[in-house]
């Protein structure tokens, strides 16, 4: 029997006031989580992978989100395909979850056999008029973006994505992600909701306290700041470091890399932001002294000066710099508990413990994802107490929340609820 609500859907979403978080229904009952599934990862893009995780034909990886479960595959030909792994006789998984080498998809319950294309090749027993043709894998819609792959489970997938594939070709080229190699990968079970798994990495008010190893590369500042609450000096500061961004800025896009701040984060289907940021200290990359991690640098990199090109999206995060790259990516689980998944690139013929340490490589955000874990999963505890009230964002610091949750209000009403 279906569960029922004393409150609709649409009723949570006009409870929402401008300026503040999520009522609490929105980050905790089992409708709007099935509801979320639904909107944003059916029928929005999604990051679900690299080409870099299926290197060679014949290379796999199983990708679940909700009850679908997809297939990301290199086939013979070279190309990334992304399909349903659902059998078109019986509807056996074909593929467990993980990563698998093939020359073929082969059912294991009554081996329908399948080409790497999709394609039904052998499905024995089923007489001279059986027409293979129709019985092919259902294909996912997927565009590779710069070596990022995105899906949309959708028959109609929203157009504005071009936006950012028009804005990502140039910035990510020169790191050349597409031939990068996956040098470590984790899987982190975050005890909340996803939404605020999101919320917490689209502020930086909490990474002071929270962040230390994190700090030494990243600047708090650069995502806002209440001038008043600031000391003289660190307001001297602050203003000199922003006249530091927008020299170095243009600097860079001189160099003929692109790096000023791209955002379509409100009245959009396709969220995302993206910006080149300084690194701090050494100023190289995101590790304990911000100092490069692997001495072979991604792609056609000849610089480690370049700074840290941020991307978000509304179910991911990432980060690249000279020497490597982060890549997490989200996948709501439950209602209250959210899987973050973090891979590591670095070169392709970059050596472990020749060209780079892994230690030093992983470091800072193994640190940093274990701490935002207890921080999400304290607001999950909290969000379900009967005490909380929704309350206001940082005019400074939580800008991006704000307009986050705008958004998430603005799609689900979009969508019907």
């Amino acid at each position: 029997m279906l569960q029922t609500f004393a409150t609709p859907i649409s009723a949570l979403l006009d409870e929402r006031a401008e300026g503040h978080s999520l009522p609490a229904g929105l980050y905790t009952r089992q409708d709007v989580f099935e509801a979320d599934l639904e909107v944003f990862f059916r029928n929005h893009w999604i990051c679900i992978g690299l080409d870099c995780d299926v290197p060679e034909p014949g290379d796999a990886t199983v990708v679940d989100i909700g009850k679908t479960s997809l297939i990301l595959l290199r086939d013979d030909d070279n190309e990334i395909r992304v399909l349903h792994n659902v059998c078109r006789h019986r509807g056996s998984r074909l593929l467990d979850t993980g990563k698998s080498i093939v020359s073929k998809l082969v059912c294991p319950y009554h081996t329908w056999t399948y080409e790497l294309t999709g394609e039904l090749s052998y499905a024995p027993h089923m007489g001279k008029g059986f027409d293979k043709e129709c019985r092919s894998l259902k294909q996912v819609a997927f565009k590779s973006i710069g070596g990022l792959v995105y899906a949309c489970l959708s028959d109609d997938p929203p157009e504005d994505i071009a936006r950012l594939e028009e804005v990502m070709r140039d910035r990510l080229a020169p790191y050349d992600i597409r031939n990068a190699k996956v040098a470590h990968e984790t899987d982190v079970i975050e005890k909340g909701n996803w939404k605020l798994t999101i919320e917490n990495n689209r502020e930086c008010y909490h990474c002071s306290a929270n962040h230390p190893e994190l700090c030494v590369s990243f600047v708090d500042l650069d995502f806002g700041f209440d001038p008043d609450a600031l000391s003289p000096e660190d307001k001297a500061q602050a203003e000199e470091h922003f006249a530091l961004y927008e020299a170095r800025t243009s600097q860079w896009e001189a160099d003929g890399f692109p790096s000023a701040a791209v955002e379509q984060l409100v009245d959009c289907a396709t969220n995302f932001r993206t910006q080149r940021l300084i690194i701090s200290g050494a100023g190289e990359s995101q590790t304990p002294d911000a100092t490069a991690a692997s001495a072979k640098l991604l792609g056609t990199m000849t610089r480690k000066d370049l700074g840290d090109v941020h991307l978000w999206g509304h179910n991911s995060w990432n980060h690249f710099m000279g020497d490597h790259a982060v890549v997490s990516i989200v996948i709501p689980l439950t209602a209250d508990t959210t899987l973050v998944r973090t891979k590591w690139l670095v070169h392709k013929d970059a050596v472990e413990g020749v060209d780079y340490d892994l230690d030093k490589l992983t470091n800072v955000w193994i640190a940093t994802t274990d701490q935002d874990a207890e921080l999400v999963a304290r607001s999950q505890a909290g969000v379900e107490d009967p005490a909380y009230i929704p309350g206001p964002y940082s005019p400074f610091s939580e800008t991006n929340l704000d307009k986050f949750a705008t958004w998430y209000i603005d799609r689900m009403r979009a969508h019907g609820y």
